[in-house]
């Protein structure tokens, strides 16, 4: 495989991990929206269509695989072409914890609407402008950029202590609010962690072009 037809080759495979990037953030706006209007119909389509993310992330780990079979890579190509690997689970993964989101929905009781989800959408702007920021720090290969992005996990987990304390409180106040906030209480905890994708990400952005890999934000705030 020549230098050209090899750059063609990684450049594809990363507009395809955008590709999937942009398959994972429909889902999770989408089971949040779903979620707050109470549409279970709409969660079940985006229950289904998470096999077709599946797929799309076993396409690109297969071509991945031949690119690193086709010739042997330089140590930073190499490096490019694993991070990819590692990438396209976390965001095949980020998926799955938005198909968990509509599977909750599914579940929970009908109410008025739009639900009141309390801090939860916060959280939820919060996650997606990191799956955003991470994929452009991957495509930019900005180890500068990875490191502030990994900083903004820690705004997650302080809105996810908000949603913890506010169920905790309604429940007290309230018991029959338990099976309802317990279910808000699963769907912060899906949100957290794609945050924590979005930081593996970043990880492995600084991997590609250092040759290091550190955990870039160990501590919650």
């Amino acid at each position: 495989m020549t230098r050209d037809l090899f750059n063609a080759e990684l450049r594809q495979l990363q507009d395809d991990v955008l590709t999937l990037g942009s398959m994972a953030e429909k889902a999770i706006l989408d089971a949040l929206e779903s979620m707050r209007d109470g549409d279970v119909e709409w969660s079940r389509r985006i229950i289904e269509d998470d096999q077709r993310i599946n797929k799309k992330r076993f396409e690109i780990e297969d071509r991945a695989i031949f690119v690193i079979a086709s010739q042997q890579p330089m140590a930073t190509d190499l490096r490019a072409l694993a991070s990819i690997l590692y990438i396209i689970t976390d965001l095949e993964r980020i998926a799955d914890h938005a198909e968990g989101i509509a599977r909750i929905n599914t579940m929970m009781e009908p109410e008025p609407l739009p639900r009141r989800l309390g801090y939860i959408p916060a959280m939820a702007d919060r996650a997606v402008a990191m799956l955003r920021d991470s994929l452009k720090a991957y495509i930019e290969m900005d180890v500068d950029a990875a490191v502030q992005i990994c900083n903004a996990d820690d705004e997650v987990d302080r809105l996810q202590d908000s949603v913890y304390e506010d169920c905790i409180q309604q429940m007290v106040a309230n018991p029959a609010t338990i099976q309802r906030n317990t279910y808000l209480l699963w769907t912060a905890h899906n949100i957290e962690r794609i945050a924590d994708r979005c930081t593996n990400i970043c990880e492995r952005v600084v991997y590609t072009v250092t040759g290091h890999m550190d955990e870039l934000n160990v501590s919650r705030y």
